[in-house]
């Protein structure tokens, strides 16, 4: 399937505005019934989102043979940074690369997922890579949790006992690459050293302070 990228415009403002001042006003009525605990979480979690900023969302469409992959933005231009930046990169053929195969992931035959799609690209946003390297293995994270998912949901639903062991091999493996792909971004992260920290050490009188591993052989006291 071939790959096409176009903007999307959204509403026109005036439209925006009058659904926004309708929403606020049922939220704010709402927002009064919720006890002060319930608004503080509320308060703090849009004050976040709004700190945030992503990029847009991505909107898939198949039109025949060629997938077509549209932001939902005024400007094309803008979004496509705010999307660089989501996904640590300054390379924009890096980015269009990365975008395409996130949005083929939604993509199965004449069937399109926008919603699979903006999934796997909000895990590598939460992820918040640092270069190119961390984008891809955020971008594999995604893929792998959601085929996992799939995969739980085919266990979940099996006829028969080879439908069902095939099922579970299949899910114990994708979960364990999934643990595999945290601990190599957490090594690739630390260049793969760990940092080992002493806090306290007390050493008596003509004894010896020792900082690592002890073997003692067992057999207990003697």
């Amino acid at each position: 399937m071939t790959l096409e990228i176009e903007p999307t415009n959204r509403k026109g403002l005036s439209d925006m505005a009058k659904t926004e001042t309708a929403t606020d006003a049922e939220l704010n009525k709402a927002l009064d019934k919720l006890p002060d605990a319930q608004r503080a979480r509320l308060a703090q979690i849009a004050k976040d989102m709004q700190q945030r900023q992503a990029a847009p969302r991505m909107k898939l469409e198949a039109q025949g043979d060629v997938l077509q992959i549209a932001l939902d933005a005024d400007n094309l231009e803008i979004a496509t940074l705010l999307q660089m930046a989501d996904i640590g990169t300054r390379d924009m053929d890096f980015q269009s690369g990365l975008v395409g195969q996130i949005a083929c992931l939604g993509a199965h035959g004449r069937t399109v997922d926008s919603d699979n799609s903006n999934f796997v690209m909000s895990v590598v946003r939460a992820v918040e890579p640092r270069d190119e390297l961390e984008a891809m293995l955020a971008t594999q994270m995604g893929a792998i949790h959601a085929a996992t998912m799939m995969m739980a949901r085919k266990l979940n639903h099996v006829n028969t006992i080879p439908q069902q062991d095939s099922a579970e091999r299949a899910l114990n493996k994708l979960a364990r690459t999934f643990t595999t792909q945290m601990d190599t971004l957490k090594r690739y992260r630390t260049g793969g050293q760990q940092k080992v920290t002493v806090e306290h050490v007390t050493v008596n009188s003509g004894g010896q302070a020792i900082v690592g591993a002890v073997a003692t052989e067992g057999g207990g006291r003697k």
